[in-house]
């Protein structure tokens, strides 16, 4: 009978970031961070405390399944949960599926200081390099100018015609339109 090996999950750094598994202590601040409205101006809806927990959890157990996904963000100096940062397979049936996407979601605190640029950064790196993905998307609802200057920052060029309305928004809802986003994989 074969051994099975079970990798532990990728963790890895970037200059002011330590992007790893989520921890209990991450719970707290997540939940404040999914409570903010602004935060969530473009995402579904404002979650309880329960349903934060649920997906913190859930993105622990897909990291702990694959050795990737969306990883807990911790700024290195303060030792602070800042969000989250990382790479996953939508389940959702999307027009441009099977994909891995990118997606990063940060409290407002740590805004405008670059942060979710530079660990977007390096989980294309680790989607890339260690991976070895040909290509990783990004999609955001048409308003979200913020998340839409990250995903050019790091690279990515949207995908024209891409719009697309997203099967996990209601019909008639402002924010089912979304802009799609791709990167391939750098050429050496």
């Amino acid at each position: 009978m074969a051994e099975t090996i079970i990798q532990p999950p990728i963790e890895f750094e970037t200059p002011r970031l330590r992007l790893r598994q989520w921890r209990e202590s991450d719970l707290a601040p997540f939940a404040a961070l999914a409570a903010d409205p602004e935060v969530m101006a473009f995402l579904l809806p404002l979650p309880t405390r329960a349903d934060s927990d649920a997906l913190a959890s859930s993105l622990k157990a897909r990291i702990a399944a694959n050795g990737w996904g969306l990883w807990a963000v911790e700024h290195k100096d303060s030792g602070e949960f800042a969000g989250f940062t990382g790479l996953n397979a939508p389940l959702a049936a999307l027009p441009f599926s099977p994909c891995v996407e990118i997606g990063w979601r940060f409290a407002r605190q740590w805004w405008g200081q670059g942060l979710a640029t530079e660990a977007a950064r390096g989980a294309l790196q680790v989607g890339f390099e260690r991976l070895g993905l040909d290509e990783i998307v990004a999609f955001t609802a048409l308003g979200n100018l913020r998340s839409a200057a990250v995903m050019e920052r790091i690279g990515m060029h949207e995908d024209l015609p891409g719009a697309f309305d997203h099967p996990s928004v209601p019909e008639g809802h402002a924010l089912r339109r979304h802009r799609l986003f791709r990167i391939g994989r750098p050429r050496r």
